[in-house]
């Protein structure tokens, strides 16, 4: 079974289960999904970020829209 086939029986029954057989799937799953749900940045991280909005604020930084940024990413334009 693929993963997609596994993903698409997953969502139909969970679409028709029971209130205890989702709630006992959630109890099993609930780490894993708060994991993926958190982002969090180190000091340093935060720091870098801060300095590159500044200077980007300050007129002194480059910045792209997501179709340049795309066209840079693919060679199909310099920066």
């Amino acid at each position: 079974m693929t993963t997609l086939t596994a993903r698409q029986k997953l969502i139909s029954y969970l679409a028709d289960a029971d209130d205890s057989k989702v709630n006992a799937l959630f109890i099993l799953l609930e780490n894993e999904i708060q994991d993926e749900q958190s982002f969090s940045l180190t000091d340093e991280q935060f720091e870098m970020l801060e300095n590159e909005h500044n200077l980007h604020v300050e007129g002194k930084s480059k910045s792209y829209t997501r179709y340049e940024a795309a066209e840079i990413i693919k060679g199909a334009r310099d920066i």
